[in-house]
């Protein structure tokens, strides 16, 4: 676009926009009184974001998604902890059973979410990642109800997971999507064994939860 370099407020407004100035016409008294500014703003586009079962395809870009989106949990979880990944059998073998989804962003995949069987009627949630760099785009809830919604049209009764309690996009998030918290005493073997692995890998067990949501068809 092209602004008059006397009208300030024009160019304060297009530089809002995000136009930046790029060049300047040569003065011409005889064709406009005001040089004029040259401001271009470079195209956004916004991507077309889908959530689908994982291809075998997505499984080798699916470990960079975790380590990023380990990092926003920096200080809250040692670092051998935010370095760790999903094993590549693990995901393979969720993929296989239809057990693992991603959300694509022009086809690529930005977010992960992998369940495991750890009971014959609960679907455990192992895992929800989405890169930050595509964060607060809402992926990260339609990843767990496409998880939960497998869940019910499988015959689960339950969905569980683990999650920190005192991170506010942690436990806050998912008690916004229908989880509720387990009582420690009320937690199954296999939760038990879940909640021993994360102490044992070093999570601090009086910051974690664990957390049910009941299916519904």
């Amino acid at each position: 676009v092209d602004v008059n370099e006397q009208n300030v407020a024009a160019r304060r407004f297009y530089e809002a926009l995000g136009f930046e100035a790029v060049g300047r016409s040569s003065f011409d008294p005889f064709v406009r009184p005001h040089p004029l500014v040259h401001m271009r703003r470079e195209a956004v586009t916004t991507p077309v974001y889908v959530i689908t079962v994982a291809r075998t395809k997505d499984l080798p870009l699916l470990p960079a998604i975790e380590v990023a989106a380990a990092r926003l949990l920096a200080g809250h979880a040692p670092e051998s902890v935010l370095t760790e990944v999903t094993p590549d059998h693990a995901l393979k073998a969720a993929q296989t059973h239809g057990r693992l989804w991603v959300a694509l962003a022009d086809d690529v995949p930005v977010g992960f979410a992998h369940v495991e069987v750890l009971e014959p009627t609960v679907a455990h949630l192992e895992e929800v990642d989405v890169h930050p760099h595509h964060g607060r785009r809402g992926l990260g809830k339609r990843l767990v109800m496409a998880a939960c919604t497998w869940a019910a049209d499988a015959g689960y009764r339950a969905v569980t997971l683990t999650t920190f309690q005192d991170v506010p996009f942690n436990m806050p998030f998912y008690s916004r999507l229908g989880f509720e918290v387990i009582p420690p005493e009320e937690r199954g073997s296999a939760l038990r064994l879940v909640v021993q692995d994360e102490t044992r890998r070093g999570l601090d067990p009086a910051r974690r939860v664990t957390m049910r949501r009941l299916c519904t068809v």
